[in-house]
């Protein structure tokens, strides 16, 4: 993407922070640009940022990869974009906008999780909590979400996020409360989070700079220690780089993808290395989850060579306990996968702005669609167990929301409604 850039600081300034990559932005026309110079064009890939231009009402010109934006009279672009961003103005205020999320007949969406005064542009104020983007179900339907600090680094100032717990039922957090839902220590760049059979907490991590990755263990009181990875003896390789989803399997083994590695790890229930390279040949692992019926299911961004773009992603099913990869669906770069309680995969696709499933054929059926300022990040059904089905979230799914892409604030809201039974119906009409 090319973007030309304002021609002096003072418009410079004007970049909004409403993005982590509006901030990049921010960062980089600054050090650019001398006291007065001539518009430069700076390159960059997959680049989102947003250009205030005060003079004119206020008006924010949106730069968006692929499309290329040559500098035009202010005025101009203020009239030709104003009334859309009128409306997103309106939406950010509010938060999440349901209206741009299109469902089939006989399903409900409703806050579940949201914030408020975490929103770092106080003109805006928009509902959210800051950048979390895994959540996790424990059998007793307590919801565990983790913040990102690669995220909020240039946001926030920190290189270590919270890890939340919330008890059943919906909530509100705000900075005052925020404290009684913090579940441990803070973690550095919380990846993915998952929960096994007694209520362990596993939370991937990883540290870019020095080129490993780690997983950490934290008990139900919140006591947090390294389960495997963290930085090698000297003169080894690192067993994990850039870990992800984890997953478990009934004898309480352990499967770990890896992104930057492309294998998935297999360790025991305490640690112990069963096979650093259990799975290879699967590109960028990015998500898994365990199938009762013996599958591990895995979510990869493609190749390593292959851009970040729709249509190079993979999903991939495998039959354990000694299976190979088999690819079951090509096309999306899944941000998510979770199973229905009737063995439905669902998988959120951020970068398309979609939400499927895949029948255990590998059928796809299409089920919700995010448009206008409205997207998702990632996505979990509870187990069903008689706890959840007492509190009445058994079945409904649960999906990490925001009104834009990478805005820093985001919301989890409930989908309730017969999944299996429309995707069923769905599969068999085709």
């Amino acid at each position: 993407m090319v973007v030309d850039l304002p021609s002096s600081r003072a418009q410079a300034e004007g970049i909004s922070r409403r993005s982590h990559r509006g901030s990049n932005l921010l960062t980089q026309a600054e050090r650019l640009f001398p006291e007065e110079p001539p518009t430069r064009t700076l390159t960059s890939w997959d680049m989102i940022g947003y250009v205030k231009f005060p003079e004119e009402n206020q008006v924010i010109e949106k730069l968006i990869t692929p499309m290329n934006f040559y500098k035009k009279p202010r005025l101009i672009a203020g009239l030709a974009l104003v009334a859309f961003f009128l409306l997103a103005e309106t939406a950010w205020t509010a938060g999440f906008d349901f209206d741009g999320m299109k469902l089939p007949p006989g399903f409900k969406a409703t806050t579940y999780v949201t914030g408020a005064g975490f929103d770092p542009d106080r003109n805006q104020n928009v509902k959210g909590l800051p950048a979390i983007v895994t959540l996790e179900f424990d059998k007793k339907g307590t919801l565990y979400f983790a913040r990102t600090a690669n995220r909020l680094r240039e946001i926030y100032g920190r290189d270590t996020a919270s890890i939340y717990r919330v008890p059943p039922g919906t909530k509100r957090i705000t900075k005052e409360t925020e404290k009684r839902f913090l579940f441990g220590s803070p973690l550095p760049d919380p990846d993915e989070v998952s929960v096994n059979e007694k209520g362990e907490v596993f939370v991937s991590t990883s540290n870019r700079d020095k080129k490993f990755g780690s997983l950490y263990r934290l008990t139900p009181t919140g006591e947090v220690s390294l389960f495997a990875g963290g930085p090698p003896a000297p003169g080894k390789p690192p067993l994990l780089k850039d870990p992800e989803g984890v997953a478990f399997d009934p004898a309480g083994n352990v499967y770990v993808t890896d992104d930057d590695l492309g294998i998935v790890v297999k360790l025991d229930s305490q640690g112990k290395v069963i096979n650093p390279r259990f799975l290879t040949g699967i590109g960028r692992g990015r998500t898994l989850t365990y199938d009762p019926r013996g599958y591990l299911w895995i979510g990869s961004d493609g190749a390593h060579h292959t851009p970040h773009m729709d249509g190079s992603g993979k999903i991939y099913r495998v039959s354990l306990p000694n299976g190979k990869p088999k690819v079951v669906h090509t096309g999306p770069l899944p941000s998510g996968v979770s199973l229905s309680p009737g063995g439905n995969l669902f998988v959120a696709q951020r970068r398309s702005a979609k939400l499927f499933a895949l029948t255990p054929e590998g059928k796809r059926v299409e089920f919700a669609t995010f448009t206008g300022s409205s997207a998702l990040r990632t996505l979990a059904f509870p187990p069903v167990t008689k706890e959840t089905k007492k509190m009445g979230i058994a079945g409904d799914l649960f999906v990490i929301v925001f009104p834009m892409l990478d805005y820093p604030v985001r919301e989890v809201i409930r989908i309730s409604g017969p999944f299996d039974a429309y995707v069923k119906e769905a599969a068999s009409s085709r």
